[in-house]
């Protein structure tokens, strides 16, 4: 299969990219988009040229790392599959693709297809845990969970943390990331204690980051790899405004003299 990619080459994130465009010969529709890649840095490589910087890890739709934009499309045009599921017989011989790094003033580019996606981790470290005692296990079934229940929850737990729904949405809202990580866990006991106060802290912290605001526009479910539902919006933005109103920052109490 004869290809031609055109590929966006940025040296660094204070650099001005373009577009730059490699013909390819060769691939087989069995390989993997990354893969594909692979062989192309092959070929630049022995062509005594800087390959194409871009980030993987598992490629095994776990990591969420091969976040690529591919002919517009967040993942490429394989609908629940992320840049490393998908394979190169969803192109035709002689299709022209473009592929671009995600497009996010809160995902600050590092290098070619790279960007910094720790702007997710911020808001994780605001509010996306809950506290427990730690001690000996205790039996999987102490706490009774209705099935609807651990079944919303689990959907929303599915969240890789690509950035996709960042990509694909006009405002670069990460509205569904957020909403995703705060049904996780509001829904289940283990998460109430805190429920208020994640709520705010994370959709607080996912502001100060730079991401824009949800319009619910519907394009971040439709990219997302693991589809989940834009209904984990809505929680987000109930939990958010019933914690605005009754939570109350807990004083410090002063130590023992």
């Amino acid at each position: 299969m004869r290809l031609t990619l055109h590929v966006w080459r940025q040296s660094g994130p204070n650099t001005a990219g373009k577009l730059e465009t490699y013909p390819m010969d060769g691939v087989e529709a069995d390989m993997s988009f990354l893969e594909m890649f692979d062989m192309l840095n092959d070929k630049l490589t022995l062509e005594g040229k800087e390959p194409i910087a871009f980030a993987h890890d598992c490629r095994e739709g776990i990591c969420g790392s091969c976040n690529m934009m591919i002919s517009g499309q967040a993942h490429g045009p394989w609908k629940g599959a992320t840049t490393c599921q998908l394979h190169m017989r969803a192109f035709k011989d002689g299709d022209e693709i473009w592929v671009e790094p995600w497009r996010a003033k809160a995902f600050p580019m590092v290098k070619d297809l790279v960007v910094d996606r720790s702007a997710f981790d911020r808001i994780i470290q605001a509010g996306g845990y809950v506290s427990v005692n730690t001690g000996g296990a205790r039996d999987a079934n102490e706490i009774l969970i209705g099935k609807e229940v651990v079944d919303e929850s689990m959907d929303a737990a599915a969240c890789i943390g690509c950035g996709a729904c960042v990509a694909a949405c006009p405002n670069a809202s990460a509205s569904l990331f957020t909403g995703a990580k705060i049904t996780h866990l509001g829904l289940l006991p283990q998460g109430q204690p805190e429920r208020d106060r994640r709520a705010l802290a994370m959709v607080e912290q996912m502001d100060i980051e730079g991401f824009g605001h949800c319009t619910l526009t519907g394009e971040c479910q439709e990219a997302c790899p693991k589809e989940i539902s834009i209904d984990v919006i809505k929680r987000m933005n109930r939990d958010y405004a019933v914690a605005a109103v009754r939570y109350v920052e807990p004083k410090e109490t002063a130590g023992a003299g």
